[in-house]
């Protein structure tokens, strides 16, 4: 495999090597589900899907495993604020993640668990740490455990930063009350919480920690080391979330993972975060766009194309009208697919309706160097509207062979990005609308054939114009008047 992907633990592009040849493991820190999706979170879902689509497509038997964070801080906060049993706002949260990540195209992970699932592997890497003496039960009595960052040596190594110059953030460095109870140093951090007055019984697990063995809830960073080798093994091939995770969330789970004895992640991939308007997004600013926002303003193939349009590590912004870019090149690839199947029906350069099980073998060089170097999207979706715009030109010339070459090649480009047309429409969920503008404007075709045909080109023209208006182009054919969405 020459593909190569860019490791933010090394800070270098690396040459991707499978552990197991053949095999990909892939850990993506997903939802915690305190609240709606927003755009950021469809990003890093959309980076990865497009990343285990092409580990596919080069031959690899790929497990994703994407969490949902369904015990948390603000999860008992929000559910306190709804009036809601913390779960119950948890679950609705999911499924609305899900809801939306389906809506774009983004496959299904291998394993998706949940934190609560998962409470024992975590007590009992808690207790490895402490029995290795990165870990300790706070000294009042409780059943809080902190790891202890200044004992593990290479703490900092991710982020490249050293421990005496890292500033503890108040989130990390206390629990939800803001008390730091029985924590020994600043940089210590939560791996167990022990229950607290005023918080529900049910968010709450037995353990074996503190005085009276009390219960508590688990920290976040703990959360995905336990289920990210629970389902993946003590180690695995690539580690995976969006670049705010990197410190401390990562650089914690890192920490507490080697130091409880797993070689965990062999590659660290971080992806870039969005802003709208040249703005970074976020809650203070009142600047987020919802994932049901975004998803009611364009077709899904449309927002998966603007989603999915820059380089994975690069920031996205979102302005007025790139929903707009996105439905223009999409219809570019539409219209060809078109043109070009129709034409070829009925000769022997007809478009299967198959693509080959080896993809690779019908992609442009082009685009197979690009998704190989570090999933350079841009430079794909650069050879893909270079083979639309040459396959059009071969359309307009007569040449045949040519225009298959290139319907096999960007139907396979397509397939890979996620944004075969064909696809979409066969799960288009507006099947029905579509089918009824269909209906319409076949029979507005059919009266203008009927007003040429009399001769009536006042009217002819009319409902070319009326239905240029409505977006619909009209291509006169020898066979036929052909229609599209411009």
């Amino acid at each position: 495999m020459s593909l190569s992907l860019f490791d933010s633990k090394a800070q270098a592009v690396r040459a991707f090597a499978p552990i197991v040849p053949g095999q990909v493991g892939i850990y993506l820190c997903g939802p915690t589900v305190q609240g709606a999706p927003h755009v950021g979170h469809l990003r890093s879902a959309l980076v990865y899907d497009q990343l285990r689509r092409w580990l596919t497509v080069r031959g690899n038997h790929v497990t994703l495993v994407r969490n949902v964070t369904d015990i948390d801080d603000k999860v008992l906060d929000n559910a306190k604020l709804t009036g809601e049993q913390w779960w119950g706002l948890a679950y609705r949260f999911e499924i609305e993640f899900n809801r939306a990540y389906s809506a774009l195209g983004i496959l299904a992970p291998t394993y998706e668990p949940r934190a609560t699932a998962a409470i024992p592997e975590m007590i009992e890497i808690i207790q490895r740490l402490i029995a290795n003496g990165y870990a300790y039960v706070a000294d009042d009595g409780s059943a809080n455990v902190y790891f202890a960052a200044g004992k593990w040596a290479a703490y900092g190594e991710l982020t490249n930063q050293r421990i005496a110059d890292i500033v503890a953030s108040s989130d990390e460095s206390a629990d939800d009350s803001g008390d730091s109870r029985g924590k020994r140093e600043p940089h210590d951090f939560a791996l167990w919480k022990a229950h607290k007055a005023g918080e529900p019984e049910s968010a709450s697990w037995q353990t074996p920690f503190g005085a009276n063995q009390g219960k508590g809830r688990p920290g976040w960073h703990i959360e995905c080391s336990a289920m990210s080798t629970k389902y993946l093994g003590s180690k695995f091939d690539i580690h995976g979330g969006g670049l705010d995770l990197r410190f401390p969330h990562h650089e914690n789970e890192l920490a507490q993972s080697r130091a409880a004895g797993d070689e965990f992640a062999n590659y660290w991939l971080h992806n870039g975060l969005v802003n709208v308007s040249g703005q970074k997004m976020s809650k203070s600013l009142g600047n987020s766009i919802f994932a049901s926002d975004l998803l009611a303003a364009g077709r899904g193939i449309a927002v998966r194309y603007y989603l999915g349009s820059a380089h994975y590590r690069s920031v996205l912004d979102y302005h007025d009208g790139v929903l707009d870019e996105a439905e223009s090149a999409i219809s570019r690839i539409e219209t060809f697919i078109d043109r070009a199947t129709r034409r070829l029906a009925d000769t022997k350069f007809a478009a299967s309706q198959e693509l080959p099980a080896d993809l690779v073998s019908v992609l442009p060089a082009e685009f197979t160097s690009a998704m190989d170097d570090d999933l350079a999207i841009p430079a794909a979706l650069g050879a893909l509207h270079e083979t639309v715009r040459g396959g059009n030109s071969s359309l307009d010339a007569e040449d045949l062979e040519a225009t298959a070459n290139a319907l096999t090649a960007v139907r396979a480009m397509t397939e890979v990005l996620g944004i075969n047309p064909a696809t979409w429409n066969a799960a288009s969920p507006n099947a029905a609308k579509d089918e009824a503008l269909e209906a319409l404007v076949i029979s507005l075709i059919a009266e203008r054939d009927a007003a040429r045909a009399a001769k009536d080109f006042a009217r002819s023209d009319a409902i070319r114009d009326q239905l240029k208006a409505a977006g619909i182009v009209l291509e006169d054919a020898a066979d036929g008047t052909h229609w599209s969405v411009s």
